[in-house]
Parts: C-alpha cells; sequence; structure tokens
C-alpha cells in the first residue's frame, strides 16, 4: 500500500526515506504551493472566459473584420 507522504513529493525529495523530516517538510511544501497556484491559475482562467464571453455578447458587428 503506497502511504499519503509517498505521494506528496516526487522520488528524488522522497529518496531518503518518509522517517527524515526534510523530505516530509518538501512534500508538504509542494503541497501548500499547489494549494495556492490552482486556485489562482483558475480564477485566471475563469476571467478570461468572462471577458471573451462578454466580449462576444456586446461586440459591435460593424467593428467586425
Amino acid at each position: 500500500m503506497i502511504s499519503t507522504l509517498n505521494t506528496l513529493a516526487c522520488a528524488v525529495c522522497m529518496g531518503n526515506g518518509p522517517e527524515h523530516k526534510d523530505s516530509v517538510a518538501a512534500g508538504y511544501a509542494m503541497l501548500v504551493m499547489l494549494l495556492i497556484i490552482i486556485p489562482i491559475l483558475c480564477a485566471i482562467i475563469f476571467f478570461i472566459v468572462r471577458m471573451a464571453k462578454r466580449e462576444r455578447e456586446y461586440l459591435d458587428p460593424a467593428f467586425c473584420d
């Protein structure tokens, strides 16, 4: 069975084994970074899609090529 600590970091960070504090800390640091980056990327994508929909909705056909 694979523990959750082995899935938090890559093989390089977990090379010393899960009993070492550095490898566990590196795994949690990566998890925290993902928990910060993923919502920000989702918000940026949502904003771009929202602007594209509004542009399509309110665009005057006279200005189209």
